[in-house]
């Protein structure tokens, strides 16, 4: 069997892709502000020079002055500029003094067009800098020491730096606006927004839902919702971008700490916690580490510490998932190529994304029936652990408290949708994030880094990297390939990818494309033969198997309107979507700061960890298979397994029954 990686000739997926190999924002998103003609210079390679603080260098024609600086390590504060944004130049803090100009000018919007000698900090700068940060506090209501930013706090940080050691302009002491709590992830603080505009451009460049926008002028100007509407009410998917790049507490996830340490307080509860990989991947950063380490097993004690009775690993169902979704996807692709069923909706997309489920929901609700019915491995686990797990300890299922450890605020939306509650009770109590985690760790005194390792705990312990790369864009694709590439050819998928390792569908592109060729089919195994009619993937030889792999929703957006005008990819079989920039590792209960480098260094983490497992695809995980045969009798897509691991609400054209 060969394979074929159409990404470099996909016209759509490179125009449309919203980054290259090394950048994950959205096309909207790099726009840098410079004139058409400044365009051109730049791209026919003038560079100009420059003296900055006494230090001389060449940059290429457009540049801006904040970027001129960093090549040279020359620090310039900033607040409403952001590495995934585009430029808006609204807070002024990176104000310079050009030789010459009268005025102060911002360096993240001024372009270098001729010779120049920039200050960065002189007399004027540090008074003005100075002055418009006394500016921001006179409006920023509340004390740090009791704010969820505390110690991580651009503000603050930026006040520390600049010697801010009263209030010179005056300070309000009492809120201007109610706390908007009526999201079950985001919550709105508009008494500490400094007007940064961060949040409006992560919505509309970024993610392209458009919930914020800044109204009004001058010392009126609001960040607001349609009509100033609260924020459960409008079409906000939950995703949590806004939160990562406020660089205040303006925005922050709901919390629900004080309810979780209740539940471990309380006797008569037994309190489990699921852990994904990319909160484990990232959680080192809150504790001083550098991305790109992976504390899983430390983070293990950590939690058994906090006093969870029971911590198992969310990737098990990650396994689940692959076998739940394939299954669906060659039950799908049998009905339509065998039966000839017109009513099988194609291409299949993946449903473990609740951001990418909501943003559907609200722009595409016509094509709600190309999502899997498969829940995500976190209601997946939440389902199973008030059935099979209770039955097999013996505990009452009222009993027992759920706690997912997620890297996105939108998972706290899903565990409360109303359809999530198959086993009869709330299948998820709690979603828990990422920053939460490592503050109720704070809280209890554990330095997570230097915690002796232990592992998962059974009946479920074991898991595979498969279900680990969850946590990076391409991952559940992946995940999928190499069981159904195995499952469908007979031939070992590490014969086909080295290492296991199928690089055309990683990577930070927004948008990505490939395409399997099948020459060569196997017998359907035992495991599928109940929810498939055909003893062999006869049906299937001589196809070419188009997927692709899409992140942040301003990409997702591009792919649904290519499917709906009947574009290249309305012909794939089956798309991963992912709500986040990066991915799960780029979700909104993550670490913050966040960057592009951030990301990938997390990715890293996710993949080396994947690397060194023995056990890396998810048919071939003993506990999987156990469950099918002890619990889930009726296989993937069976009876059982339709009952607990897939939603029931949606009407879908290939549901199966």
């Amino acid at each position: 069997m060969t394979t074929k990686n159409s990404d470099t000739t996909n016209d759509i997926a490179t125009k449309n892709s919203g980054s290259n190999h090394d950048n994950d924002r959205s096309p909207i998103a790099q726009r840098k502000f410079r004139m058409p003609e400044i365009m051109d210079a730049k791209d026919h390679g003038t560079s100009v020079k420059i003296v900055i603080d006494d230090n001389e260098m060449e940059v290429p024609f457009g540049t801006t002055i904040l970027d001129a600086a960093r090549l040279m390590n020359i620090k310039i504060p900033t607040l409403c500029h952001h590495e995934d944004l585009c430029v808006a130049g609204v807070c002024r803090i990176c104000v310079i003094e050009i030789e010459g100009q009268r005025n102060l000018q911002a360096s993240c919007s001024y372009p270098i067009t001729q010779p120049m000698k920039i200050h960065t900090y002189s007399a004027r700068v540090r008074k003005a800098r100075r002055h418009i940060l006394d500016l921001m506090l006179k409006h920023h209501y509340g004390e740090c020491y009791s704010c969820i930013r505390n110690n991580n706090c651009e503000l603050q940080s930026l006040a520390k730096e600049h010697g801010v050691d009263f209030y010179r302009f005056g300070h309000i002491t009492a809120p201007k606006h109610q706390v908007d709590r009526s999201s079950y992830s985001v919550v709105r603080d508009m008494n500490k927004c400094i007007l940064c505009r961060r949040c409006v451009r992560t919505c509309i460049d970024l993610q392209e839902v458009g919930v914020l926008e800044a109204v009004n002028r001058g010392n009126k100007t609001e960040i607001v919702t349609f009509m100033n509407m609260p924020l459960g009410d409008v079409v906000c998917i939950n995703c949590g971008q806004c939160i990562n790049r406020c660089p205040v507490s303006a925005l922050h996830a709901n919390d629900p700490r004080n309810e979780i340490w209740a539940a471990i307080d309380d006797p008569s509860k037994h309190v489990i916690i699921q852990t994904a990989p990319s909160p484990r991947a990232a959680i080192g950063e809150c504790f001083g580490r550098p991305a790109g380490q992976s504390y899983t097993r430390q983070l293990n004690t950590a939690l058994r510490r906090c006093g969870f009775d029971k911590v198992f690993d969310t990737n098990f169902t990650a396994d689940l998932t692959i076998m739940e979704e394939a299954t669906e996807l060659l039950v799908r692709l049998e009905k339509a190529l065998v039966d000839g069923d017109k009513k099988v909706v194609l291409p299949q997309f993946t449903s473990c994304s609740p951001g990418w489920v909501k943003f559907l929901e609200h722009f595409y609700p016509d094509m709600i029936d190309h999502l899997s019915s498969c829940k995500s491995p976190q209601q997946m686990f939440g389902a199973l652990l008030k059935t099979w797990y209770a039955e097999k300890a013996g505990i009452d299922p009222k009993d027992i408290v759920t706690v997912a450890l997620m890297p996105c605020s939108a998972k706290k939306f899903e565990c409360n949708r109303p359809e999530m509650h198959d086993s009869g009770f709330k299948d998820v109590d709690y979603g828990l994030t990422a920053r939460e985690m490592a503050g109720m760790i704070h809280e209890a005194a554990l330095d997570l880094p230097n915690l002796p390792p232990s592992d998962f705990d059974n009946p479920v312990g074991e898991a595979s990297g498969a279900g680990l790369i969850f946590g990076a864009s391409g991952g559940v694709m992946e995940a999928a390939l190499r069981t159904a590439v195995e499952i469908v050819t007979g031939v070992k998928t590490e014969n086909i990818f080295e290492n296991l390792e199928i690089m055309p569908v990683r990577g930070f592109e927004g948008i990505r494309y490939y395409e399997i060729p099948i020459t060569q089919t196997a017998k359907v195994p035992a495991i599928l033969s109940k929810a498939l009619k055909a003893k062999s993937f006869d049906f299937l030889k001589g196809a070419t198997l188009k997927v692709a792999v899409v992140h942040g929703t301003a990409n997702a957006r591009r792919v649904m309107e290519d499917i709906k005008a009947g574009g290249k990819f309305s012909h794939c079989h089956f798309i991963e979507f992912m709500a986040c920039p990066g991915g799960c590792l780029g979700g909104g209960g993550q670490p913050i700061p966040t960057s592009p480098e951030i990301r990938k260094a997390r990715a890293r983490a996710i993949y080396s960890e994947d690397r060194s497992l023995g056990l890396r695809k998810s048919h071939e995980n003993p506990s999987v298979i156990k469950i099918y045969k002890e619990f889930l009798k009726g296989g993937p897509c069976g009876y059982e397994s339709h009952h607990l691991l897939h939603t029931h609400y949606l009407k879908r054209g290939s549901k199966i029954v």
